[in-house]
């Protein structure tokens, strides 16, 4: 046991711990006014939920011995049996193997509560609960297997530094599924109608902080690669918020302090794939990407009519997406092993179209289920009054 790598690893759990909260932040200064705590409270809510799911099976069927390619062996760790302080050979050599379950557990608390945005004010909170247990066990923990659990992809050669795929674009093709499924809120105004750019510009600031240990994290270790992965992260942010910043300029003719933080954070998802795979040069052609695709996929999903509040589909999904074909293109063999060529690019992107249509296809089809056996909406006239006051009988603003 390393105990630099230790703290280093420490730091990182307790930075992307704090990205949930920002993300709550973030989400409640993009929503309307009148339901600003219920959003905010669908991410908090996770960390609970998730963190009982992780220590009862969860983490062993991502991370357990492999069963076939297809998920790990639950009884391995269930309830921390052999998590303890002992580094793993397998997954984590030179810190506590307890956290490592901690930092992989932080990135699972993190996804459903990226796809709420997709979904604001349409989904009661015995809807959202429903589905972000049965959504973390049918698909989160299964591709997380998949990918980091020695699962098929990873015996394919496919690879996720930090996320792009496991959590973003599972994330935001789940996203797509809800929004389809559960249809347009019945508003005046339907897309984003900010109730505190303060508030958002706050989360943002926490994601931007968490992020650096989201994407270093995936090192496992402090040295090189982490710092190469820290470096292309502030990059993929700078670079992706700029270039969003000149095509909302020259494309719809104007710039908001929205498209701001939104920008920087397309930036973040589309780096966060390919961070621990390519060289800091790089990173800048990822920011371009991610300007320009995400804002495309952004203002397509505007023009179909999709009812996606915070962007979620355009943004996480799209940028997850991107970054990680990305990899078969300008990845470094020198980084961590892994080449830019045409065999990984196929790999690349046949693993995360693999993905995106699973998560999208079990997203709809649980969705469909648990609409038929329970109410999971809020109805109209709650949606319109407000569900945090209607459900929660709490309110962040005094409104009249």
């Amino acid at each position: 046991m390393n105990s630099g790598d230790t703290a280093f690893m420490m730091l990182c759990t307790a930075m992307v711990c704090l990205m949930t909260p920002g993300l709550a932040f973030f989400y409640g200064g993009l929503a309307r006014k009148r339901s600003v705590l219920y959003i905010m409270m669908q991410s908090f809510i996770s960390m609970g939920i998730v963190t009982l799911i992780w220590v009862y099976g969860g983490f062993g069927l991502a991370f357990g011995k492999d069963e076939g390619g297809v998920i790990g062996r639950i009884s391995d760790y269930f309830a921390l049996a052999h998590v303890g302080l002992v580094p793993n050979a397998v997954h984590a050599a030179s810190i506590p193997f307890a956290l490592f379950f901690l930092f992989q557990l932080m990135f699972c608390v993190i996804t459903v509560p990226l796809i709420s945005g997709a979904f604001a004010e349409r989904l009661n909170m015995k809807g959202y609960i429903l589905l972000l247990i049965f959504w973390t066990y049918l698909v989160y923990i299964p591709v997380c297997h998949w990918v980091w659990g020695n699962g098929f992809l990873a015996k394919w050669g496919f690879v996720d530094f930090a996320g792009g795929t496991v959590i973003h674009t599972t994330a935001g093709f789940a996203a797509l599924a809800s929004i389809i499924v559960l249809g347009k809120r019945k508003l005046k105004h339907a897309g984003m109608k900010p109730s505190n750019l303060m508030a958002a510009a706050i989360g943002t600031g926490l994601l931007w902080f968490g992020w650096f240990g989201f994407n270093s994290g995936g090192a496992l270790r402090a040295g090189a690669l982490s710092t190469k992965a820290f470096t292309n992260t502030a990059i993929g942010l700078a670079s992706g918020m700029i270039v969003w910043i000149l095509y909302a300029k020259f494309v719809r003719g104007k710039v908001d302090f929205i498209d701001v933080l939104t920008g920087s954070v397309a930036g973040l998802a589309t780096i966060t794939p390919c961070a621990g795979y390519i060289n800091p040069a790089a990173a800048v052609l990822v920011g371009l990407a991610a300007g320009i695709i995400c804002n495309v996929a952004v203002s397509f999903q505007e023009k179909i009519g999709w009812d996606d509040a915070l962007g979620v589909w355009g943004v996480h999904g799209i940028g997850g997406f991107t970054g990680t074909i990305l990899i078969g293109i300008l990845a470094d063999r020198t980084v961590n092993g892994i080449g830019a060529s045409g065999h990984q690019f196929l790999i690349q992107a046949g693993g995360v179209i693999l993905v995106a249509a699973y998560s999208f296809a079990i997203t709809f089809i649980l969705l469909k289920i648990l609409g038929a056996i329970t109410n999971i909406r809020p109805s109209d006239k709650i949606i319109q009054e407000g569900l945090d006051q209607t459900l929660l009988n709490e309110t962040t603003y005094d409104i009249d």
